[in-house]
């Protein structure tokens, strides 16, 4: 399992952008001396910007950052943290471990194990009856 993609709170958000970009992704754990103490999303850094022009190579990461994001281990179940996503409107849970991150869980994530699941009921069904699509 591949370590998942960190960046340091005092990293620039020109460094964050960078990340995001090289990686593809949209949700970033934010750490301290290898402590998750936040996370910054791409929303995060373009609203950060559009209301404060902050200079992308000085200012910080931790001035964008959600401090004190979700977090659940790896044997918290699905459905327990999809509830809590759509209840507080999560983009994104991190998945801690006793060796620090593991893993970011986000709401493109969600819609895939939905699609997943969508696809095997249909599956499923096709044996006995014809899938029906939405609407």
């Amino acid at each position: 399992m591949q370590k998942p993609i960190t960046i340091e709170r005092t990293a620039s958000l020109a460094d964050a952008h960078r990340v995001m970009r090289q990686y593809q992704i949209r949700h970033l754990p934010v750490v301290e001396q290898g402590n998750l103490v936040g996370v910054v999303t791409q929303r995060d850094l373009h609203l950060l910007e559009s209301v404060g022009e902050p200079h992308a190579e000085t200012s910080k990461v931790d001035e964008a950052m959600i401090e004190h994001p979700f977090i659940v281990t790896s044997d918290t179940a699905l459905d327990e943290v999809l509830d809590i996503m759509a209840d507080h409107k999560y983009g994104s849970v991190i998945v801690m471990g006793h060796a620090g991150v593991e893993g970011i869980f986000t709401a493109t994530d969600a819609c895939r194990v939905l699609a997943d699941l969508l696809r095997d009921r249909a599956g499923m069904s096709a044996e006995h009856d014809e899938a029906r699509p939405l609407g």
